[in-house]
């Protein structure tokens, strides 16, 4: 901001207040003002946070009995900023009683002579009269608004649930504006903008070289703002431990371990900043008959050694829908996989993987003497073939 822009504003008037106002009256009317529109209670609106923001720079000056004064001073000099036109000597555009000079004298830091009716040079007198009410930093007293935290949770799904997707409550705890003070930090909602930072929640730190670099404020923690009566709930930080129970939706087709983003969803902004974002850390249950191999689910199904030998068909069950068909074609050695297309996991696509079903041949534990007897019958009729004499060959290197 600068000094003629800083003049010509009529801090009353944004207070609604009268010049010969007492403290308490501008105290007043500033925590009305700062109530209403504060960013935290109005997010979203532009307009109310411009309207906190005037409010607290005209009352960091009213509300400072030195500051007041010079402020004051400095608008009866210029006519109370009506009579502040560039060239409007006597008689002039300006009409009576205005001055005719060029801005730059008066706030370039030159003295050079006046118009008509303009003495000479201010030196560096303006230095004096001003060096108190705008050695502050100017426009950063308009504080800026600041993203909330970023948020991270933990959930638990069903195998079912990670597969076609699901929508869970999800109970949270983060930082939020404190209900007691409606996030200003102040009792009675009426901080005062930080003279160390002068509200902009951040201070330069020469590195040598010609660098700088900003860190954030250590006498208001990067607010911008310093109670002056503290919340006893959040201790003038603004800020007070919140709990809320989200409905989180979780995509279908998640894995275990994966960590979805919720843009938006974590802590909410302080002065109208957008919130942090939500990070969820998924867990997913195993499930007793079925596994995952990427977007395809896989299952081991027994089958008989004449379905194994003859060839067959087997029924081999699916994740929440009917049970399919499969054909096993004869002589399938135990272990083999086959796939039931579009019986897995949604992609993201929307659509489906497959299901690999895995055969696996069951050894029956008792028999009865038929089937002894039957099997007996089976070993002499096989006698000649040995299954593992390839086995040995290639142990050999043959």
């Amino acid at each position: 901001m600068s000094t003629k822009d800083f003049i010509e504003k009529d801090y009353y008037k944004v207070l609604g207040v009268p010049k010969d106002a007492t403290e308490a009256e501008i105290k007043k009317a500033y925590r009305k003002l700062a109530r209403e529109n504060h960013p935290d209670a109005n997010a979203g609106d532009p307009k109310a946070e411009e309207r906190f923001k005037d409010a607290s720079e005209a009352y960091d000056v009213l509300g400072d009995p030195k500051r007041r004064k010079e402020y004051d001073e400095a608008r009866t000099l210029f006519g109370n900023g009506g009579g502040f036109r560039p060239g409007g000597g006597p008689g002039g555009p300006g009409g009576a009683g205005t001055f005719n000079f060029d801005l730059s004298d008066l706030f370039g830091g030159q003295g050079g002579g006046g118009g008509a009716g303009q003495p000479g040079g201010f030196g560096g007198g303006l230095g004096d009269v001003f060096g108190g009410l705008f050695n502050r930093g100017g426009a950063g007293t308009r504080t800026q608004p600041r993203r909330g935290q970023d948020i991270e949770s933990e959930v638990t799904l069903s195998f079912t649930e990670a597969v076609d997707g699901a929508t869970v409550p999800l109970r949270m705890s983060s930082s939020a504006a404190c209900k007691e003070c409606a996030g200003t930090g102040d009792k009675n909602g009426t901080p005062r903008v930080c003279p160390t930072c002068v509200g902009t929640g951040q201070v330069s730190r020469g590195t040598g070289g010609g660098f700088s670099l900003t860190d954030p404020c250590v006498d208001c923690k990067g607010r911008g703002l310093i109670a002056q009566d503290p919340c006893e709930v959040c201790k003038g930080s603004g800020r007070a431990t919140s709990s809320r129970t989200m409905q989180v939706r979780i995509p279908a087709g998640v894995t275990d371990g994966q960590r979805i983003r919720l843009r938006g969803k974590g802590a909410p902004g302080e002065r109208g900043g957008p919130g942090g974002d939500l990070y969820v850390v998924v867990h997913v249950d195993k499930h007793p008959v079925f596994g995952r191999k990427g977007d395809n689910l896989t299952v081991t199904v027994p089958v008989t050694f004449p379905e194994a030998a003859l060839g067959g068909e087997v029924k081999v069950p699916t994740l929440g829908g009917p049970p399919v068909t499969l054909k096993v074609p004869p002589g399938t050695p135990s272990g083999r996989t086959m796939r039931a297309r579009g019986k897995g996991a949604v992609r993201k696509d929307g659509t489906r993987g497959d299901l690999l079903v895995t055969v696996e041949v069951a050894v029956p534990k008792n028999l009865d003497d038929k089937a002894k007897d039957s099997l007996e019958s089976y070993r002499d009729a096989t006698a000649g073939e040995d299954p593992r004499a390839a086995l040995f060959k290639a142990a050999k290197g043959d």
